[in-house]
């Protein structure tokens, strides 16, 4: 008896993911690795293994001690993760948007690259660094409103910190794909945690999906609203080595959708892809939308 297991699949040639594609109803799916062009490192390097031990959710609500850490760290890191511009993949899915073939985008990034670089209407599965919630009583402010606060009640902060580490570059090379940057423990001990300017507790929260934490269910559901309709689904830069997004790839194997991942290296869901390519995303994606612009398909200008 044959067995009806998924079988690994095999390098594929750039020919087959234009011809994917071209069909339309496109779920994109990205990961970190879609925002490396951009300068924001992913959290796992080519053989899989975890550059980064993120903050827990259990560990961030658990002290005062652990939020004044993440959020001495993610003041210096939102420095520069705030700077961050979309790179060509960023726009590249943007253009296909436009050229009608995407009939959904759904990111686990938190860094607002897709929009930044042109997209509508994306999923952001583990929410956005741009909104900040109080765990206590619900409120949400923005990202930026929090930081003005945060620079005029740490003066000099960031110039000490940059004195720690020697120089900023160095800072640079170690932002985390959550925003926030490597720093001593000794050196965050200083920072002034600021409270909610509501009820006074000082729970705030980027309003992101911590390792540990659910992501919410509606953001599931709609996800898996798109992938059940799509004609196929497009992995971009995950490593799917997390259920978060592999649960998605997992879906489309067992309806009969394509699955077609265009990674720098191998990933969890190799062996239920259609169509894969462990190649840069930039490039790729660039030579996609240059083929079907030459198709004179609208909206896209090459």
């Amino acid at each position: 008896m044959t067995s009806s297991a998924p079988q690994p699949a095999t390098p594929t040639e750039p020919s087959a993911l234009t011809d994917l594609v071209r069909r339309g109803s496109v779920v994109v799916l990205s990961g970190a690795g879609l925002s490396t062009e951009s300068g924001i490192p992913d959290y796992r390097g080519p053989d899989g293994t975890r550059r980064v031990t993120p903050m827990q959710y259990s560990e961030f609500t658990g002290s005062t001690a652990a939020r004044q850490r993440y959020w001495a760290r993610s003041f210096i890191g939102w420095q520069r993760f705030s700077r961050a511009e979309p790179n060509v993949g960023h726009r590249a899915v943007a253009r296909l948007q436009q050229l009608g073939v995407l009939d959904g985008i759904i990111t686990q990034n938190v860094d607002g690259l897709h929009q930044a670089g042109g997209a509508r209407d994306v999923v952001e599965l583990h929410g956005s660094l741009d909104v900040v919630v109080c765990l206590t009583c619900g409120d949400r402010t923005g990202r930026l409103d929090l930081d003005e606060r945060m620079t005029l009640a740490n003066p000099g902060f960031s110039d000490r910190v940059l004195g720690v580490v020697a120089d900023g570059s160095k800072v640079s090379s170690q932002i985390r794909p959550d925003g926030d940057i490597v720093l001593d423990d000794e050196v965050v001990t200083s920072f002034v945690l600021q409270l909610c300017l509501v009820c006074g507790a000082d729970t705030l929260k980027p309003d992101v999906v911590f390792f540990g934490e659910s992501v919410p269910r509606p953001k599931v559901e709609q996800s898996f609203a798109l992938v059940e309709a799509a004609s196929s689904l497009l992995v971009l830069g995950s490593s799917l080595a997390v259920m978060s997004g592999y649960r998605f790839v997992r879906r489309a194997a067992r309806d009969g959708i394509p699955v077609a991942i265009v990674t720098s290296s191998p990933t969890r869901g190799d062996a239920e892809a259609t169509v894969r390519m462990h190649t840069p995303l930039g490039e790729t994606l660039h030579a996609l939308v240059a083929e079907l612009a030459s198709e004179g398909v609208r909206g896209v200008d090459g």
